[in-house]
């Protein structure tokens, strides 16, 4: 089965959701035009109403069986007070309840202002696959400590941990920093792989130490974070380095990367670690080329999203 382990879906309750907002995050119809406005970004023109059927003939199309979807971290909603985040993700989960449960499946979320580990049971008893917290939550290692509760409830579940480019929750709101985005993909090709890559640094600093079972999946290739391993080696230590290039249960999504960076990653971290996530409607949801492309679609889904023996069944 081909899977594609990284795709946004703006369903019709979560939609509604953001425009009942008055802050951003929000969506406003503007004209004949559906925008949607996000705290320190340049206003984002979405393709609405998005189209389950439309999104499944497109996967048909590319040879892609399975889609899971993913909350769009960057909206920030993981960060809101803890009543106005659960209108946003409840909005997400009544949307994807929604759909055919053979095509898509779901990473889930949670909000983060307030900690409640009973919303990481009852996302995965509502069948998510795992949850999606973003990059920003793993800013620094105070922020992944903060953290360690949530994270030792998903290693004790065997549900894996997908990180996403999006905005440090426990932060104030972000501002637009006027002339800063004279380009509209600067976010994305700026803001976002530097957040990857400095939760990759913090994850293998102190993370990977403190939940050794947790499988954890970076969109976008960590930022590039594992083609700097030589330069961690001399600056921090040859030993930290290789533990990050050798971790079985850390793998790296593809979305938006084609032969070049896939190659250069393969390299650093082995074919086994990558897997494939597209990132539609953002980026084409098309398989990477070539025979290595078709093996990690196909394989490495299989090892993250298949529950993982908890700690308390590998020791009874």
């Amino acid at each position: 089965m081909v899977t594609d382990l990284h795709q946004h879906l703006f369903t019709e309750p979560f939609v509604e959701a953001l425009t009942r907002r008055v802050t951003p995050p929000r969506v406003r119809k503007v004209d004949t035009e559906w925008v949607l406005a996000l705290p320190g970004e340049p206003r984002y023109v979405l393709d609405l109403p998005d189209d389950a059927e439309a999104r499944i003939a497109a996967a048909d199309a590319h040879g892609i069986d399975r889609i899971v979807l993913a909350p769009s971290s960057p909206l920030g909603m993981e960060g809101l007070p803890p009543d106005k985040a659960r209108d946003l993700i409840d909005a997400y989960d009544a949307g994807v309840d929604e759909l055919d449960p053979d095509r898509f499946r779901a990473w889930g979320t949670i909000p983060l202002q307030e900690i409640d580990l009973a919303d990481v049971d009852i996302a995965l008893a509502r069948g998510r696959v795992g949850l999606c917290l973003p990059s920003g939550a793993f800013a620094s290692l105070e922020h992944l400590e903060r953290l360690g509760p949530v994270l030792e409830r998903l290693e004790q579940q065997g549900a894996p941990l997908f990180i996403h480019p999006g905005p440090d929750p426990w932060a104030r709101p972000a501002r637009a920093q006027a002339g800063r985005y004279t380009r509209s993909w600067w976010p994305a090709m700026v803001d976002y792989p530097a957040s990857m890559n400095a939760a990759w640094h913090a994850w293998i600093a102190a993370g990977r130490e403190a939940h050794p079972s947790l499988r954890v999946v970076f969109a976008a290739l960590a930022g590039g974070a594992p083609l700097h391993l030589e330069r961690l080696a001399q600056r921090a230590t040859p030993e930290l380095a290789a533990s990050a290039a050798d971790d079985p249960n850390l793998f790296y999504e593809t979305s938006s990367y084609g032969p070049l960076a896939l190659a250069a990653a393969a390299g650093a971290v082995g074919a086994s670690q990558l897997v494939f996530g597209s990132d539609a409607p953002y980026a084409d949801a098309h398989l990477p080329t070539g025979a290595r492309g078709r093996e990690l679609s196909v394989i490495n889904p299989a090892r993250i999203l298949t529950r993982a023996p908890t700690r308390q069944e590998i020791t009874a």
